[in-house]
C-alpha cells in the first residue's frame, strides 16, 4: 500500500470543488501548505450558472481572486420576480448603483465552470498548494498531532489537519457526524442552457428572473457574455430517490408546467438537453468540527437552491477558515473551533431560510400567493436593501455580518 510523502506541517482538503480550492487558497495565502485531493478523474465543475451576492464578491477580495472573478462575470440590472400564472411582475430589487453603494461589492451570474477555473489557476499558480487527482477520501485518522487520510486507491497522506469539502454526499463527514443519508426535498430540478437567440427577444432582460407559480418555479438570467441563457426549473413533484444530471426528455420536463402563463411555457420549450437533479439537504448541524477535522460548504451545511447562496457560504467558509488558521497559528485544532463557532449560526439561518423560501416564495398558490404578493409589493427599495444587509454586508469572518 503505497504512502505519500509525510507533511506534518500542510493541510489537506477532501475535496476540488469551489469551496476546497477556496479553502486551498486562502490558507495558502496564509502560509499553510496545502495538498488538495479530487476524488474525479479531473479538476472540473458540473453545472451551469451560479449566482453571486455581493459577499462571494467580498470573499473574492480577500482571498486574491476578486479581478479574474469580475472580469468574466454578467452584471444584472435586477433581481426580478415574476407570477407564473399571470405573467405580472411581483417585486423587483434594482442592483444599480445605490445596491453598490450600499454593499460594496455588486451582484452578478457567472458560469460555475469559469468560476472554479478561476480558482484552478490560482491554485496551480501557488507554490504552496497541490492538487491531485483521482484521489477520494475515503477515512481518516488522528492522533492529537497530525490526521492521516486514506484514499479509495489505498494511498495514504498525512497533514496537520483534514477539510472536509467533499460535497453533499462527504465521506468526511460521514466519520465526523455519521447523520446518515442527505435529506430529499422532494423538488425535482431541470436544468438547460440555451443560445441567446432562443431565448424569446421580449423577455431577454438583464436580470436574474424568476417566474414563481403553484408547486413550481422557474429561473433564467444570461451567462458567458450575453452568448447564453441559464435556464432552471423545479417542480414540487414529491421526488423521492436522489437524482444528479440525469437526462430527460422534452415532454417530461413540461409535465409540471402546464399550469404556467403560455409566456413562461414558451420559456421552457426554448430548452434542449435536459438534465435533471433531485434536491438535497440537510438539517442544520453545529458538530462540525472532529479534533483536526473539520467540514465547509455543501460537507457542513448544504442547503436548497433558493437563497442561491450555496456557493458564497462555501466562499465565506473558506474565507473564515483561513482567518482564524492565521489567527491561531500554533494550535490548528482551537482554530478549527474558532472557525466553526463563527460560522454555524450564519449558514444555520440560510439553510433554514433557504426551505423557507421554497414554501413561502416560490411555490405557493391561492391565497398563500396572495398574501406573499401584497408583502413583497408593498417593499420599497430602501426596505429591500435592509432586509439584505445581513447576508450582503459581511465576508463571513464572525458575528458582526450575522445582523439582527
Amino acid at each position: 500500500m503505497p504512502a505519500s510523502r509525510e507533511g506534518r506541517n500542510r493541510v489537506l482538503i477532501a475535496g476540488g470543488g469551489i469551496g476546497g480550492l477556496a479553502a486551498a487558497l486562502g490558507l495558502a495565502r496564509k502560509g499553510c501548505s496545502v495538498l488538495v485531493l479530487e476524488k474525479a478523474a479531473a479538476l472540473g465543475e458540473i453545472g451551469a450558472g451560479i449566482q453571486l451576492g455581493p459577499n462571494a464578491f467580498h470573499a473574492f477580495d480577500y482571498l486574491g481572486v476578486g479581478e479574474a472573478a469580475r472580469a468574466m462575470a454578467v452584471y444584472i440590472d435586477a433581481l426580478r420576480l415574476m407570477d407564473a400564472l399571470t405573467a405580472q411582475e411581483i417585486m423587483h430589487i434594482d442592483l444599480g448603483e445605490p445596491f453598490r453603494a450600499r454593499f460594496k461589492n455588486p451582484y452578478a451570474v457567472v458560469h460555475r465552470g469559469d468560476l472554479h477555473g478561476v480558482f484552478v489557476r490560482a491554485c496551480r499558480a501557488h507554490d504552496k498548494i497541490e492538487l491531485k487527482v483521482d484521489g477520494e477520501v475515503v477515512g481518516y485518522q488522528q492522533d492529537g498531532k497530525q490526521v492521516t487520510v486514506r484514499l479509495a486507491s489505498g494511498e495514504t497522506h498525512t497533514g496537520a489537519g483534514l477539510i472536509g469539502a467533499d460535497g453533499l454526499w462527504s465521506n468526511v463527514r460521514k466519520q465526523v457526524v455519521a447523520d446518515g443519508p442527505p435529506r430529499v426535498a422532494g423538488h425535482t430540478t431541470y436544468r438547460s442552457v440555451i443560445p441567446t437567440e432562443r431565448m424569446p427577444q421580449d423577455l431577454r432582460w438583464n436580470a436574474a428572473t424568476l417566474w414563481a407559480g403553484p408547486k413550481c418555479h422557474l429561473v433564467h438570467y444570461p451567462l458567458s457574455g450575453w452568448k447564453v441563457f441559464n435556464l432552471v426549473i423545479t417542480c414540487h413533484n414529491d421526488a423521492r430517490e436522489p437524482a444528479a444530471g440525469v437526462p430527460v426528455p422534452e415532454p417530461e420536463v413540461m409535465q409540471g408546467f402546464a399550469h404556467v402563463h403560455e409566456k413562461a411555457r414558451k420559456i421552457i420549450q426554448t430548452g434542449k438537453d435536459w438534465k435533471y437533479w433531485v434536491l438535497c439537504d440537510r438539517d442544520p448541524i453545529d458538530r462540525w468540527v472532529d479534533g483536526r477535522v473539520a467540514l465547509l460548504g455543501d460537507a457542513a451545511h448544504p442547503m436548497l437552491q433558493y437563497m442561491a447562496q450555496g456557493a458564497c457560504m462555501a466562499l465565506e467558509d473558506a474565507v473564515c477558515l483561513a482567518h482564524m488558521v492565521a489567527a491561531f497559528p500554533d494550535d490548528f485544532e482551537r482554530a478549527l473551533e474558532a472557525y466553526r463557532a463563527r460560522r454555524v449560526l450564519r449558514t444555520t439561518r440560510v439553510q433554514l431560510q433557504s426551505r423557507a423560501m421554497g414554501e413561502h416564495v416560490y411555490h405557493p398558490d391561492g391565497a398563500h400567493a396572495q398574501l406573499r404578493n401584497a408583502i413583497l409589493r408593498a417593499k420599497t427599495q430602501p426596505d429591500w436593501y435592509d432586509t439584505l444587509e445581513w447576508l450582503y454586508g459581511g465576508n463571513g469572518l464572525g458575528e458582526d455580518n450575522f445582523g439582527p
